[in-house]
């Protein structure tokens, strides 16, 4: 089971909530329930996927993250845009203007994600070429990998065993900042990563100690956003150079890693809701011929992180013309094109089952708990309103078995039982 001491992105700020279903109908997987007027949020089951932030007419929910403050503790302040950045600004017709906007807000360095995402589509072509589980799932978006180890533990392995762009960019990050200022210690170099959505802020807060980023800080591309954007000044000549190239920047968008692995046994699919009908197939073997699969929990990919400020749809439309002046592939990824194997940095620990909270105490008390929400699932409606406060009729008999509610806040049931006795009364009848 997780650790209690999990800390999510996604919160609630109750005196706003008004106790509407949005967010309980759009949860993926079933995290959220109303209770007393107010929204609740599950912590074992949420993925921190930010459906819920972009549902809410009433700003209940928010993402936590850093500020910029928070690297004031650091030294050598370093940048980690993400590719999905280069798509926020309109007439961006040179990724350097960016590139210098960010030194600017005062980071000493830039390390571009994208520069990494083609480190990780060279060593993804390698490893499907080897010995492996078909299909492979990409483990990029850290919200997809979490209702994996969720909801679907057998997937486990088909997880990519390479650790994210971001990961890779913050490690090679430091060590380029070690190699060029050899009187830097590594304790004091800060690396930020500009995020477009929530997961991947959970992420970095919850690595295991002996498994820990290389990223310090996260801060949210909608915060930092109208000061870059300020920062960056077209009639200034950039003294600093974008190294990404189209396959690394082609990562913004849904079907972009795919498309860059050369191999057209792929499926791309974005949304999350997209991504549960696809692993619904997986789990019943039904996509064994495929290679590949991307899944982005966001519409869009990562354009549509909740914490992004444009459009996705137009962020890809503006990423597209951007490719257009790119190379191919960025100087990053040249180096490595002969390297024998995987560096063992790069490899995360392996994707195991994370269950959320059992039932029972013991196999024999959640196996009696199953049984009586059977027996109380037979007797709702199975209409999945959400009117009781849970998504679902099947959730509310689990809810109620675990003594979260009552039978009887069945609205459908409780209304039909009033109906049949004002009709009795009516009739006369005794009761």
């Amino acid at each position: 089971m997780e650790n209690a001491t999990y800390s999510h992105s996604v919160s609630l700020n109750p005196d706003k909530c008004v106790g509407c279903t949005n967010c309980l109908r759009r949860c993926p997987t079933e995290a959220i329930r109303i209770r007393n007027g107010k929204a609740q949020i599950d912590p074992s089951r949420c993925i921190d996927c930010g459906e819920c932030i972009r549902i809410c007419t009433h700003k209940a929910k928010k993402a936590v993250y850093d500020h910029f403050e928070a690297l004031d503790r650091f030294k050598w302040k370093i940048a980690l845009p993400a590719p999905s950045l280069y798509g926020q600004f309109n007439n961006l017709s040179d990724l350097d203007y960016l590139i210098e906007g960010l030194f600017k807000m005062g980071f000493d360095d830039v390390y571009e994600v994208s520069s990494a995402a083609e480190i990780v589509t060279t060593y993804t072509r390698r490893y499907l070429t080897g010995p492996h589980v078909k299909p492979v799932i990409s483990s990029a978006c850290p919200a997809v990998v979490r209702l994996i180890r969720l909801r679907y533990p057998e997937l486990c392995d088909h997880l990519l065993p390479i650790r994210s762009p971001m990961e890779i960019a913050a490690i090679e990050a430091k060590k380029k900042a070690m190699r060029e200022h050899p009187d830097l210690k590594k304790e004091e170099i800060g690396v930020a990563f500009i995020s477009p959505c929530p997961a991947k802020i959970s992420f970095v807060k919850n690595q295991p100690e002996d498994d820990r980023t290389e990223v310090d800080v996260v801060l949210a591309v909608s915060e930092i956003y109208f000061q870059l954007l300020s920062a960056m000044n077209a009639e200034d000549t950039p003294g600093h150079s974008s190294e990404s190239g189209m396959i690394g920047v082609g990562w913004a968008s849904a079907g972009g890693e795919s498309t860059a692995l050369f191999n057209d046994k792929y499926l791309a699919a974005d949304g999350i809701e997209n991504v549960i009908k696809v692993l619904d197939h997986l789990e019943d073997e039904s996509l064994s011929e495929l290679e590949f699969i991307e899944l982005n929990a966001c519409n869009g990919g990562c354009t549509g992180g909740v914490l992004s400020v444009e459009n996705p749809y137009i962020a890809n439309a503006r990423l597209s013309g951007l490719r257009r002046t790119l190379p191919i592939a960025g100087s990053v990824i040249r180096g490595i094109d002969h390297e024998p194997a995987l560096p063992g940095e790069y490899i995360p620990q392996p994707f195991t089952y994370l269950p959320a909270k059992p039932l029972g105490a013991t196999m024999q008390e959640s196996l009696e708990k199953m049984g009586k929400i059977e027996r109380i699932f037979a007797r709702l409606p199975d209409h999945d309103c959400g009117s009781c406060g849970s998504p679902t009729c099947r959730s509310f008999a689990e809810d109620v078995v675990k003594g979260e509610t009552t039978e009887d806040e069945c609205i459908v049931n409780m209304r039909n039982l009033i109906e049949d006795l004002a009709k009795k009364i009516k009739d006369g009848e005794e009761f």
